[in-house]
């Protein structure tokens, strides 16, 4: 039997490109080879797209651009390709795709970017569609459907480029509603680029300056100070959530450049918790996966506050997948190892494309 050829897609223009290049690495080890055929897709810092028929430890290490064998590749639009066409010496070959594991992080990788371009080209792809990408990776829109559904989150302020010019007054009107201390974030950024923690109205503006650097719209939160929790939910039809678990160094600051940090690494499995509130707490994340059209996978951060309220704090449709990271440390809790979790993401991408197509 022809084994399945599955596209990894790594790499990308955002701040997130390292931990990409180490998710894939960890798929990539990690995928049943028995059944699967890797063909490596990567994209430079810089956007250029490369087929890279390597080592996985070069992608690993970041060396993986410079192996002499890559060449030009790009998804084709055109889904009577159903692949990649690469591009060597002027000559064009096609590569046909069964399936795409889109690893990319951050802007123009999880926002709903790639997943348009596989749309239409027809490879079915692991994870969300384009609407919940783009849903989940823009914080206002993810704050609008989540009150819409009745899913409590943080007091919240949306800023636009309409009102930069002002500001001061914008940030005036905010400090009187929620006063102190806040926090505010690029609406669209990953990981917790740009974002910042603002004590006083001067902190308040600047921070939203910056925050504006890194994206055109702004949210501002109140502060919420609590447990920090976490939920991995799987699945299409009927999705399920982990166990929940507890990140215990809440103070510690994760840099999406670095590689060796991980959240996981301070994961406690499963949260002390009440049985009927950790129920509670995985059917608020199952809900507010189906509430933002999310499939595949999505990793839910939460928080119990001190005062005993459970705000969800945002959706991750493409997690990290190193072995210690959070969503898969989560799902080999209830008996998924990495091998059997790529595998079951990979065969539902198929089956649900079958579907929809």
């Amino acid at each position: 039997m022809a084994k399945i050829k599955a596209a990894v897609i790594f790499g990308g223009t955002s701040k997130e490109y390292k931990l990409s290049l180490a998710s894939a690495a960890a798929v990539i080890r990690n995928i049943p080879k028995d059944k699967y055929e890797v063909i490596c897709i990567g994209i430079t810092q810089k956007g250029r797209w490369l087929y890279f028929p390597g080592n996985v430890e070069d992608i690993a290490s970041g060396d993986w651009e410079m192996d002499p064998d890559c060449t030009s590749a790009i998804i084709s639009p055109d889904p009577l390709h159903r692949g990649i066409i690469t591009i060597e010496n002027g000559e064009t070959s096609i590569k046909r795709i069964d399936v795409a594991f889109p690893l990319l992080m951050g802007r123009k990788g999880a926002d709903g970017a790639i997943q348009g371009l596989l749309e239409l080209s027809g490879i079915p792809y692991v994870g969300c569609g384009v609407l919940a990408a783009a849903a989940c990776t823009d914080k206002s829109h993810t704050h609008m459907v989540l009150d819409d559904y009745n899913i409590k989150t943080a007091d919240w302020q949306l800023i636009t480029p309409r009102e930069i010019s002002r500001i001061d007054e914008r940030c005036h009107e905010i400090a009187d509603k929620f006063g102190f201390p806040l926090i505010v974030k690029p609406a669209c950024s990953g990981s917790s680029v740009g974002t910042t923690i603002a004590e006083n109205i001067d902190q308040l503006i600047a921070s939203v300056k910056i925050a504006f650097i890194n994206d055109k719209k702004v949210v501002v939160e109140k502060y919420v100070t609590g447990r920090k929790l976490e939920a991995a939910v799987f699945g299409y039809d009927n999705p399920f959530s982990s166990f929940i678990g507890e990140i215990l160094n809440t103070d510690k600051v994760y840099d999406p450049t670095e590689v060796n940090a991980s959240s996981g690494d301070d994961l406690a499995i499963p949260a002390d918790l009440p049985d009927e509130l950790q129920q509670r707490i995985r059917d608020t994340a199952v809900k507010a996966y189906k509430a933002l059209g999310c499939k595949g996978l999505a990793r839910v951060d939460l928080f119990l506050t001190d005062d005993g309220e459970l705000l969800l704090n945002k959706i991750g449709t493409s997690p990290g997948l190193r072995n210690n990271s959070v969503y898969p440390k989560l799902m080999e809790h209830l008996g998924m190892s990495q091998s059997y979790l790529i595998d079951k993401l990979l065969e539902q991408a198929i089956e649900n494309a079958e579907r929809n197509y």
